[in-house]
């Protein structure tokens, strides 16, 4: 039943962040989370699962300071991907989740695919909600040259446990830096310049 909740809570979600309605203003100080109406709209979906309601976790307003657990799972294998598999070189690490339909979010991984050279000592996690078939030529087909790269990987988030643990954006892409050590060092949503971008993620 709080399986049902959640994939209505993702549903709506999925539906109602129009990345592409971005217009690239938001920062890491100015994030309000509309959880009000995700949340009436999955129960009334789904009215035999608001008995349950209380005990399912709250989705996150403010962007977790700390990397939490997880678990994910890699497009192209279906292996599990955890914290336990970030390469502990103390780089930074980039989680963007993005909706493979979103035209920012196509355009913000061809960018980042023309400027890989810089991004070598990233680690890179493409994170999204979809069903891994939507998922499967995402870079192929709008960023090739991140296919294959070691520091590159699409995750599929089946349980939805990016909204409950990290955050819910209100706007896609939505990109989050943490350092080598797990902390949040900064991170936005919507269309940003390249060149901030980059900056950013190399800091």
């Amino acid at each position: 039943m709080i399986k049902q909740l959640y994939s209505g809570v993702a549903l709506v979600l999925l539906t109602s962040l129009t990345a592409c309605q971005s217009d690239g203003k938001n920062d890491s100080n100015s994030q309000q989370v509309q959880q009000e109406q995700p949340q009436a709209a999955a129960t009334s979906a789904h009215p035999q699962a608001q008995p349950a309601q209380a005990q399912t976790p709250p989705l996150i307003k403010d962007v977790a300071k700390q990397l939490p657990a997880f678990k994910f799972y890699k497009v192209k294998s279906g292996i599990e991907f955890t914290n336990a598999d970030i390469p502990a070189t103390g780089k930074n690490t980039v989680f963007i989740l993005f909706d493979p339909n979103c035209g920012h979010c196509q355009h913000e991984t061809g960018l980042l695919a023309k400027n890989y050279d810089k991004l070598k000592n990233i680690n890179i996690y493409f994170v999204s909600m979809n069903e891994p078939a939507l998922m499967a030529s995402f870079l192929e087909t709008f960023g090739k040259e991140l296919v294959d790269k070691p520091n590159i990987e699409v995750l599929y988030d089946r349980n939805q446990e990016f909204i409950q643990k990290i955050h819910v954006p209100e706007q896609f892409p939505a990109n989050y830096i943490y350092g080598g050590d797990g902390v949040l060092k900064n991170h936005w949503e919507g269309e940003k310049e390249i060149s901030f971008i980059l900056a950013e993620l190399i800091k």
